[in-house]
């Protein structure tokens, strides 16, 4: 699942205090064995050419006018329907989400909220430090352990 920002990809574009989100849901599928057969450039080609194509005319025709003849209310449980593994990535390279300030002083670390809390649900936030990346992976207590138990993924995981 891929949420993207449709603010910027709108024409006409959004009024100046237009104040609200202007996103939409994508999915992409694989399975693990197309994953394992073409690796990862494979993987992020197929999520580049995904994003690349949400254009004005696609979010405005394809997706927010379908949504208003067949509306769809998202929920935080529609995204993971089923009982097929599910992986939810979100984040914004251009969110400056350490340059904000409330009066308290610059955050020292930064987490997502309650609604992004589910089994498989990675956020990638642009680091205070230039060049690097937080990564925030939320798992249930049995996937972790079933990931400690699995040999081959504890053999990539560094010995620090």
């Amino acid at each position: 699942m891929l949420s993207t920002g449709a603010r910027s990809r709108l024409n006409p574009p959004l009024p100046q205090g237009y104040f609200g989100n202007t996103i939409h849901i994508k999915q992409l599928k694989a399975a693990a064995r197309e994953l394992l057969k073409n690796g990862l450039g494979w993987a992020a080609m197929k999520i580049n050419k995904m994003i690349v194509a949400q254009n004005s005319e696609y979010v405005m025709i394809k997706f927010y006018k379908q949504w208003a003849e067949n509306p769809f209310i998202f929920s935080k449980g529609s995204q993971f329907v089923g009982n097929n593994t599910k992986l939810g990535i979100s984040s914004s390279p251009r969110y400056n989400i350490y340059g904000n300030d409330f009066g308290w002083g610059k955050p020292i670390g930064v987490r997502s909220g309650v609604a992004n809390k589910s089994d498989g649900v990675i956020t990638l936030y642009p680091s205070v430090e230039e060049g690097s990346v937080d990564i925030e992976v939320c798992l249930l207590p049995e996937t972790l352990k079933a990931l400690e138990n699995d040999q081959e993924f504890m053999e990539a995981v560094p010995k620090n």
